[in-house]
């Protein structure tokens, strides 16, 4: 479990990485439209996200 875990958040860290090192000012843009961003609209962000992800980890493990 902990193993999975870990190639998990390895995993996560190298898709992270993707975007700042193939196009920095893409990324670096996004992330300043980010912050403008308010509270809401962040949250809806995050459970937008978990959602999608909850639902590939269903159909992945299906």
């Amino acid at each position: 479990m902990a193993s999975t875990l870990l190639l998990a958040f390895a995993l996560m860290l190298v898709i992270e990485g993707l975007l700042p090192f193939i196009a920095p000012r893409v990324w670096r843009e996004a992330f300043r439209r980010a912050i403008e961003l308010n509270d809401g609209q962040v949250r809806f962000v995050g459970l937008t996200s978990m959602l999608v992800g909850l639902v590939l980890l269903v159909i992945v493990n299906s």
